[in-house]
């Protein structure tokens, strides 16, 4: 099977500019192809798994992978699916997350220079001159069928900085920019991208009369509709610190059993043929293709050691008899003092974010699903006090997947 038809039966494929010249031109021989992601936050999450997953595909097929880092284009901030504009950061801020950024790429995609390599816009499109921009490049635009592309169409409504009205040039001139140093050639990025990359393949055929092509992948959500990467304690981060490893492993875990399939197509490097037998699992047994699902996501994410740790984490919180590792449990520790005055279910349980709000509280207990040190929390007046913690600390568990372990020392707060 080709790469482009292996990239469709996944999943990834959503529009291309001309799918036939694109397949021919990744069967021919190797193509430089380039995603961007911009520095808007100290950490990508899971939704920027898509893009990079793709591209691990295609670099395992002998493509070669432009990783473009948007120091420059953050500066400016893309309106493309915002509703409002983005906060603008500093230049400094950019910088530092451009460089965290790089660092989780680098895990899935080892930029070696020749067959994976990260590059900063914000070193060709900072020193620009402004003037000779819109004399080379600006002429090249219609501001009319800009304005008709969904991304400017839905914010005019609500109101577009100039500055804004800018992103799509500078995102078409990133793509000219790396066809004239690097031969690139296919530029991908989320749906929402499709008009700014189009405005890429066309500037390269106005001014260098070259051929490029564009793919763009699907939007998700999940099979319940919402947003994919939201949890009761916000994003699902890729950095450890900010999303720890067996929470990240937990999330694939407790997804919906109707997207066990589809993120098994998307999110691992798992053979079609597996994941088609993982995938006609019924009933509790595709509790086995999301335990894969979670340890290969997690094991790309975070490395092989965090994955197993992740597992084990697993088992002590769930397993039988003699399979326990309590270390392995997530913990938080709060104060003794905090303890001794009695912390209320409802304010523990939602620090910790084993449950979103107070209704959901009320909703486990009414279903028996809230537990102390495995019994069964009946009251919602009931008070967490020191006497609840043992030797190994005091368990809470949330309905049968979400558990946390609360260890009391010597911390102000939690």
């Amino acid at each position: 099977m080709g790469i482009f038809k292996e990239l469709k039966e996944r999943g990834f494929v959503c529009q291309v500019s001309d799918e036939a010249a694109l397949e021919k031109m990744l069967g021919r021989g190797r193509v430089t192809f380039y995603v961007g992601f911009d520095s808007t936050a100290a950490s990508l999450h899971v939704g920027s798994l898509v893009p990079i997953m793709a591209m691990l595909h295609l670099r395992r097929a002998g493509h070669r992978a432009i990783a473009v880092i948007g120091g420059g284009t953050t500066l400016v901030g893309d309106p493309s699916g915002k509703n409002e504009m983005r906060p603008m950061s500093d230049e400094e801020t950019v910088r530092a997350y451009g460089r965290a950024i790089a660092g989780q790429l680098n895990r899935y995609l080892r930029f070696d220079g020749e067959n994976a390599l990260a590059v900063n816009n914000a070193d060709w499109l900072v020193p620009l001159n402004y003037i000779q921009f819109l004399r080379e490049i600006g002429r090249h635009f219609s501001v009319n069928r800009m304005l008709a592309a969904e991304s400017y169409r839905l914010r005019l409504e609500k109101g577009l900085s100039f500055i804004e009205f800018n992103y799509q040039l500078l995102q078409a001139y990133d793509y000219l920019t790396l066809y004239r140093q690097y031969g690139c050639t296919l530029q991908m990025g989320g749906d929402d991208q499709w008009g700014n990359i189009l405005a890429g393949v066309d500037l390269i055929r106005r001014v260098e009369g070259g051929a490029a092509e564009a793919l763009t992948f699907p939007l998700l959500v999940t099979a319940n509709g919402e947003k994919m990467g939201k949890t009761a304690r916000g994003a699902v981060w890729l950095d450890a610190s900010l999303f720890k490893p067996y929470d990240f492993f937990q999330y694939w875990v407790n997804c919906d059993d109707r997207d066990a399939g589809r993120f098994l197509r998307l999110f691992t490097l798992l053979p079609l043929d597996e994941i088609r037998r993982l995938e006609s699992l019924k009933d509790k047994e595709i509790n086995e293709a999301k335990r894969i699902l979670a340890f290969e996501a997690t094991r790309l994410a975070h490395g092989e050691e965090a994955a197993s740790e992740a597992r084990a984490a697993a088992v002590a919180a769930f397993g039988g008899p003699g399979e326990k590792d309590i270390e392995a449990v997530p913990t938080t520790v709060i104060s003794a003092g905090r303890l001794r005055a009695g912390v209320s279910p409802v304010e523990l349980f939602t620090e910790v974010g084993l449950v979103s709000s107070r209704g959901e509280v009320k909703r486990l207990i009414r279903q028996g699903g809230l537990y102390i040190n495995d019994k069964r929390v009946s009251d919602l007046n009931r008070m967490i006090t020191e006497k609840d913690v043992g030797p190994e600390g005091l368990i809470l568990k949330a309905g049968k997947k979400k558990i946390h372990r609360i260890k009391a020392g010597n911390t102000v707060g939690s």
